[in-house]
């Protein structure tokens, strides 16, 4: 049996993030050999997750990768239970390589994410790596590759909770012109608009929301013909809250986002639509 020292703990911790008694059980059971005690540690991490199923994670970050033309956009948001171990150094650079492992190969789900290659290891063996140095349950949750004939933009908040993708049609838009579209992903981020229009508002959900506001007019005591008058006004104020080129602007409350938009039409001779948009904000459904 091979003589543990501190050093090699030292070392085997350095190499792994893992806690010093995890490292000195894994070169125990490693019998001092280090690249199988990283091994040990990796496999605990994998075994672990079990362990960690039923724990909520509910911090995390949210990252973007974006190509220097805009043809070409990611976006993953990867969770962990704490945000002490968000902000650590290590599960930034973990996170860092999934995105872009994503904005390089385009993998389909989860499941083949973490089949493809990250040099000679695997996106699953960085993530065990990542359990083994972290007793949380770490997890990626979701994420987009979006490839654009037209243009993509991303924006990540301050702190890195929550990120925006915005796909526009313009295909070659000038400088002042992807200022403006980085302005409207900003307005996702800060008004979290739920359609890009209302002409992707379904019947079903216009009806929910104008049963909704005639209850609450009955409910404040008004007549059943007044009800449904109400109702039309505030399913018309809802269309301007939810639907983003109806929004005010939040740089400038004399315009919309459709007027924005307008801009970036006379900017580049193109009309400027917004095509998709996604916002990943930590902690949301």
């Amino acid at each position: 049996m091979a003589q543990i020292t501190p050093q090699m703990v030292k070392d085997l911790r350095e190499k792994t993030g893992a806690g010093m008694g995890d490292c000195k059980s894994a070169l125990v059971d490693a019998d001092g050999d280090m690249q199988a005690a990283i091994e040990v540690l990796r496999k605990k991490g994998a075994a672990s997750v079990a362990k960690r199923a039923d724990r909520v994670a509910n911090e995390g970050i949210v990252t973007v990768r974006t190509s220097y033309d805009g043809k070409i956009a990611a976006i993953v948001e990867v969770n962990s239970e704490t945000d002490f171990v968000a902000r650590n150094e290590q599960f930034e650079n973990y996170v860092a390589k999934v995105a872009d492992i994503i904005f390089a190969n385009n993998p389909k789900n989860i499941e083949q994410l973490m089949e493809m290659k990250v040099g000679n290891d695997t996106v699953m063996g960085l993530h065990n790596e990542i359990l083994a140095k972290f007793s949380e349950k770490i997890g990626i949750k979701q994420f987009i590759r979006i490839e654009s004939s037209g243009y993509v933009a991303g924006y990540i908040h301050t702190g890195s909770k929550l990120g925006v993708l915005i796909e526009v049609s313009v295909s070659n838009p000038d400088e002042k012109s992807k200022s403006l579209i980085r302005d409207i992903a900003m307005q996702i981020a800060a008004m979290n608009p739920q359609f890009i229009d209302r002409s992707v508002v379904t019947q079903e959900q216009i009806n929910k929301e104008i049963e909704i506001y005639k209850e609450l007019a009955v409910n404040e005591g008004k007549k059943p013909e007044i009800a449904e008058r109400i109702a039309t006004g505030r399913l018309e104020k809802f269309f301007q809250e939810q639907c983003l080129i109806e929004q005010t602007f939040v740089k400038d409350s004399s315009k919309t986002v459709k007027d924005v938009l307008k801009q970036i039409s006379d900017e580049t001779k193109t009309e400027a639509r917004v095509l998709k948009f996604i916002r990943y904000n930590i902690g949301e459904a």
